[in-house]
């Protein structure tokens, strides 16, 4: 048993070894998200204002550590008075609700998993991670990307703003889709 417990410690620290800390570089990332809108389409729309840190092992190509924070008020779908309606009260809630934040709890194979919060409310979602891989830019600053992609239920996170639709069906879906791409420079 005692071994069984000094192999696992051995293996979690050889491996941190390897991994970098990356600083995600905002001008060179999106999150992004899209929802069906009267069910014959899509809205999307970014953010503009996160920040955020991943450890990133470059033997494995896989992330040890991911957190990021998402400020709602920088929430942007083309429309002005959409993004005004969506940090309301009865949708984001912004003033009470300021920030999105995720945080890695354990990476299988090509999913990411984390404590994702949004108005108050946190549950482990999936996430799908693609590597981008490590670059050295013209700047000598070493880069590494890689993107996520999953989806949320609006209600499991107090999100149930919604009108029926007169031919039936509803005017926002249910499902939101992430779409996240990450390029970090590695700390120094």
């Amino acid at each position: 048993m005692k071994f069984t417990k000094l192999l696992v410690i051995s293996s979690l620290f050889v491996s941190s070894l390897f991994a970098a800390s990356y600083n995600v570089d905002r001008a060179h990332s999106n999150i992004g998200f899209k929802v069906k809108h009267m069910m014959i389409s899509n809205v999307k729309g970014t953010f503009s204002d996160f920040e955020g840190t991943f450890d990133y092992d470059e033997k494995t190509k896989k992330l040890t550590a991911l957190y990021g924070e998402i400020q709602v008020e920088s929430i942007d779908t083309a429309n002005k008075k959409r993004d005004t309606h969506l940090r309301e009260e009865e949708i984001f809630d912004a003033d009470e609700y300021p920030a999105i934040t995720f945080k890695m709890t354990k990476m299988d194979g090509d999913n990411v998993y984390g404590d994702f919060t949004l108005k108050g409310v946190t549950k482990n979602i999936k996430l799908e991670y693609e590597n981008g891989g490590t670059i050295v830019d013209p700047w000598g600053n070493e880069r590494a990307g890689f993107s996520l992609e999953g989806k949320i239920k609006r209600a499991d996170f107090g999100l149930t703003y919604n009108s029926v639709l007169e031919a039936g069906g509803f005017a926002i879906g249910e499902d939101v889709k992430l779409e996240i791409e990450i390029e970090g420079i590695k700390a120094k």
